[in-house]
């Protein structure tokens, strides 16, 4: 599925729709370049888990960011990391745990993804607008 947004509140909307479709276990990995609004979608599904959207920031700092929430979100940012293993890093309790792991530049763990996930693509077209590719792997 492709869209455009031309707002951040559209990228959080279309974050909230998203939300409404996950579940626990579910991963869904973000790719885009540095400012293309992979912690605004975050946003959005973060709201519709019921987390105040001021609260999500991005955890470049800090790899992880964890959201007690309807179901719990984890909220990975892997910006500062080269490309690696994510069982290396003591990740995969979180991605098959009890919450919803989302992961900004999921690139940087691709080839160790799971199988099942949700791949986001965001690219900038402009400014204020993003073209969203959304595919579910299986």
């Amino acid at each position: 599925m492709r869209m455009i947004s031309k707002s951040v509140d559209e990228t959080k909307e279309i974050g909230r729709k998203i939300a409404k479709k996950l579940k626990a276990a579910n991963i869904v990995a973000l790719f885009g370049e540095l400012g293309s609004g992979k912690t605004v979608l975050v946003k959005g599904i973060a709201e519709a888990l019921g987390v105040k959207a001021n609260r999500v920031v991005s955890p470049t700092f800090v790899l992880l960011r964890e959201y007690k929430a309807k179901i719990p979100l984890y909220h990975f940012d892997l910006y500062r990391l080269g490309k690696t293993d994510s069982q290396r890093l003591g990740f995969d309790e979180y991605l098959f745990g009890s919450g919803i792991s989302v992961i900004e530049w999921a690139d940087r763990i691709e080839p160790s993804l799971p199988q099942k996930y949700l791949r986001i693509e965001i690219s900038i077209i402009d400014k204020n607008k993003r073209l969203i590719k959304i595919t579910k792997k299986d």
